[in-house]
Order: structure tokens, then sequence, then C-alpha cells
């Protein structure tokens, strides 16, 4: 009996039957893994721009607070529950958030008066609304609070739009002033001296435009402080009373008296804000327009030098290059590239692109300007060369094995039929290798999106003051520095001051991040799709 029990288990493990259960359970397991992964960034992002209620907490000692319920927790002494509020006032209290033992809550409702207040600056404000002080708007002196506040709103809001446009003519004169500046420092750089009729002419027009220039913001100075004169007063939990800028209000609303579609319409506002708006509120609050803007053209510049550059090395390491040891020891480095930690390529991008190349770029073109570099210093263009660096054994890989798995009689049929090398390579094994060339793309791009760490050296900020692409000459600036995804989550995250607050951000930018590194390789993987379909080797 023990003799066939023995040899029905060793027949089992020659089948190779466990070995498919193993495979099973670790694809099944990465599944779970990767899917918890999205599960929980998922809870925690979609939900942060929904209205949530606030709660007016009435404590036995007397005193009252407002806050939004954030959650419960068992007291660390182990004596009942306690909770967390999100009390905001920052600049009354000093803090965002309290815990408050729930043995010492006498009473806890929701007031639909209660009113929540999105500032530029200090965070979120619970109260109550009490006045409105317009001066020069002649407001009706029966008006609701709420109401005048509207209206007075709206009369900001559109004040604010004119000293925006003032803003940008600003931003105008103050670039022509730059370019003024640096065409003064170029000739002078050419030894022209003072009485030169370029450079008085130059210091003419400087002179006018400076001229322009502090008029301008005088006047918007004056608008300024009209917008300040507009305040309105509001009411904390326990009695105190802060006076409030129009101007400093991003948004008011009232989250208790809300209905289902006002809370929906009012997320679609968030979303909105969120993808299209600057930040605020040291990143923690506002949009993230800058950063998804630096991701999307940091990872196309990326690409456009990846994609040659990889491709172009493996056609010639598999089609022109004779097999040998060195041929060998190329494919050995290749593969061992891929496995370099990503901060080296970040030390390599600092020393050989910004101060090797971009200070040699200095001083061949910008002599003028030194010492205050150009490109001798961290942008968007040696943080895209780092990461093509970086990415390149990935694509150059990805196209070798594709060559490679090509039948050896496509070559041969192709060239008795008087075809060339060059054209059997154009017409015939790209063609059949570009679905392996795109998987390769594919997995370039996406390491590329999530790299943080050579980034950190070589062009990233934490709030760039303008984007690498305007519509101001020449356009692409590839010297301005960047923000980025991976970057914002890391400084919100384990750089702000308040992480606590910061939080609900973190898990949106990861969402967000996630989100569009999930589109770009959809396109490329339906890309890789039509191709397959259309060059599959069955075909030929």
């Amino acid at each position: 009996m023990s003799n066939l029990h023995g040899k029905s288990m060793r027949k089992f493990w020659r089948t190779g039957e466990p070995c498919v259960w193993f495979t099973g359970a670790a694809l099944s397991l990465t599944l779970l893994i990767a899917a918890t992964l999205v599960a929980v960034v998922l809870v925690n992002g979609l939900g942060v721009f929904w209205p949530s209620r606030v709660a007016l907490l009435e404590l036995t000692d007397g005193s009252r607070l407002i806050g939004e319920v954030m959650r419960f927790e068992e007291r660390p002494e182990g004596a009942g529950e306690r909770l967390q509020l999100k009390i905001g006032n920052r600049d009354l209290y000093g803090l965002d958030f309290r815990w408050v033992n729930a043995d010492e809550v006498a009473r806890k409702s929701f007031p639909e008066e209660i009113v929540v207040l999105e500032r530029s600056e200090h965070g979120n404000f619970y109260g109550y609304l009490r006045a409105v002080a317009a001066p020069g708007l002649d407001l009706p002196a029966d008006l609701a609070p709420l109401e005048a506040f509207g209206r007075a709103s709206v009369a900001v809001a559109e004040r604010q739009r004119d000293i925006d446009a003032l803003g940008a003519r600003l931003a105008g004169l103050n670039s022509q002033l730059e370019r003024l500046r640096l065409q003064l420092l170029k000739l002078e750089y050419r030894g022209r001296g003072g009485e030169d009729a370029a450079v008085l002419d130059i210091k003419r027009r400087r002179t006018v435009l400076k001229d322009d220039f502090e008029q301008l913001v005088a006047r918007q100075g004056l608008m300024l402080a009209e917008q300040r004169q507009i305040r309105a007063e509001f009411e904390e939990a326990g009695g105190r009373v802060k006076e409030i800028a129009l101007a400093e209000v991003v948004r008011l609303y009232q989250p208790n008296a809300m209905s289902v579609p006002a809370k929906a319409w009012f997320y679609l506002g968030k979303l909105k804000e969120l993808l299209f708006a600057e930040p605020r509120e040291a990143n923690t609050e506002g949009g993230l327009f800058p950063a998804i803007f630096g991701t999307v053209i940091l990872v196309f510049l990326m690409t456009l030098v990846t994609f040659p550059m990889g491709v172009i090395a493996a056609v010639y390491l598999r089609e022109y290059a004779k097999e040998g040891l060195l041929v060998r020891i190329v494919r050995i480095a290749v593969n061992n590239l891929a496995g370099i930690p990503s901060i080296v390529y970040g030390i390599f991008g600092l020393g050989f692109f910004v101060y090797g190349v971009g200070g040699a770029i200095d001083q061949l073109f910008f002599p003028g300007r030194l010492p205050t570099p150009t490109f001798g210093t961290g942008g968007i263009l040696w943080a895209s060369l780092t990461l093509a660096l970086l990415t390149v054994p990935v694509v150059i890989v990805a196209t070798d094995e594709a060559l490679g798995a090509i039948p050896g009689g496509v070559r041969e049929g192709s060239l008795a039929l008087g075809s060339t090398k060059f054209q059997t390579l154009m017409r015939i094994l790209l063609p059949m290798a570009s679905p392996g060339i795109m998987t390769g793309l594919i997995l370039a791009m996406a390491r590329a999106a999530g790299e943080v760490a050579p980034l950190m050296i070589t062009g990233v900020v934490k709030l760039a003051p303008a984007l690498p692409l305007d519509g101001t000459f020449p356009y692409l600036h590839l010297d301005r520095k960047f923000m980025h995804l991976g970057f914002h989550i890391y400084d919100i995250g384990f750089q702000s001051p308040n992480v606590e607050a910061a939080k609900p951000m973190v898990f949106v930018t990861t969402l967000l991040l996630v989100l569009i590194v999930l589109a770009m390789s959809s396109v490329a993987i339906r890309l890789r799709n039509k191709m397959k379909k259309r060059y599959t080797y069955s075909t030929f």
C-alpha cells in the first residue's frame, strides 16, 4: 500500500501539476496585492472632494467646537473612544485637527446655517456668517448676510478679472524688460560702450517700459486695496469674530443644507479645479495643473529620445553587429543597466548634462549672462535626457527580443526576392517587431512617469513660477524648471509642515498619477494591438 502511495506521489510531482498550482497561486497573490493597492487609492482619493457634514459639538465643560468628524478610534489609555475633528480656523487655533474624547461630548448636532469657507491662506474656516461690509457696491441694507455675500462675491470676481488682466500686462512688460536686459548684457560682453547707439536705444526703451511698469503696478495696488475693503464677518464656535476679505475666499458653502445633486455639482467643480487650477496652501489645496502638465511633457520629451535611440541600438545589435565576445558583453551591460538604481542616473545627469553639457552651452551661447546659468542648472531638458538614459535599456531589450523572435526564413525570403537588407529591415522586420517595440515603450513610459529620485537633482521643484510651454517665444522653454506629480506626492506627504491636512491630497495626487499612466499606456497598448493584428507572423 505504501509503495502504491509512493508511486502515485512521484507520478503526481513528475506531471508538474504542483507547479501549475504554485504559479496560479503566485499570480492570484500578485493580482490581489495590485487590486488592494488600487482599492486603497480609490477609496481614499475619490471621496476627498465630497462635501462632508459639519458637526457642532457641545462639550461637557460648556465649550463648543465646529468641524468635520474625520474618524473614530480607541483611546490610547483604553478607556473608551475618541474622535478626530477637523476644526480648521488655523489662523485662530494654530492647528487644523483636534482629538475629542467621546465621553466629553454632551451633544452633537448638524445646524444648516454653519458655513465652510475655503480660503487662499490658512485653510478652511468653520463658523457662521454674520455680516458683509462692501463699501462702494451699494448693497441693500435689508439683504440677508448670505445673499449679500453672494452679490459681493460676484463683484469681487469681476474686479479680480480686471486685476488678472492687469497682471498679464505686467507679465508681458516684465518679459520685454528681461529681453532688453539680456540684449544689453550681450552688447556689453562684446565690448560695446555706453555711447554706442544700440546700447543707448536699449536703455531708452527700458526706461519707457519701466515707467509703464511702475504705473501699472501702482494701479494694481490701488485695485487690490479696494478689493481688500470688501470684507465679511464670521463667528467661530467659541464666539470670536473674524473679518475676512472676500478676495481671500475661494468658495463658501453650507454642507449641512446641500442636497445630493448640489453636492454632486460641488464635487464636479472641485474636480475641475484640481485639473485646471494652480496649487495653493503649500500645495495642499487647489489644483494640480502645473504638475500634470510637467509630468506629461516630461514623459513626451523622454519618449522622443528613448524610442529612436533604443530602436536604433537594438537594430544594430541584432541585424548588423557580428556575434562575438564584444556583442555579448554589450548585451550583458544593457541588461545590467536596467537594474541600476535611478538615483545613480540622477547623479550622472547632474554631472554630465547639467554641469557638463549645460555649462558648455552657457559658455558658448550665453556668456553674457554668466555667472547666472541658463542651461547650466536643472531644467526639463536635462531631466528628460536623464530619464531617457534610465529607460532606454528597456526599449533596447524589448526591441532586440522582438527582432530575434522573427524566423530567419523571413529575412532570407526577402533577400532572395531582391530586397536590400535595409529594405528588409524597414518594410518587413520592424513592422513585424513593432508590437514588441511598443511593449518596451509602454514599460519605459510607465517607469519614467513614476520616477522621482533623478528628477530631484535635475530640475523638478516644489512650485514652478512658469510652465515650460507657453505663448512666449520660443514657446518651449527647455531650460525651465517644472513640477511633477511624483515629486508632489513626496513633497506634501513627507515634507509638508501639516502632514495630516495634506494626507487627502496625497491620495488624490496618487490616483491622478495612476490614471495618467494608465491613459498613456492604454493609448500605446491600443496601437500595439493594431500593429499586432496587421503584422502577425502568420501572414508571411
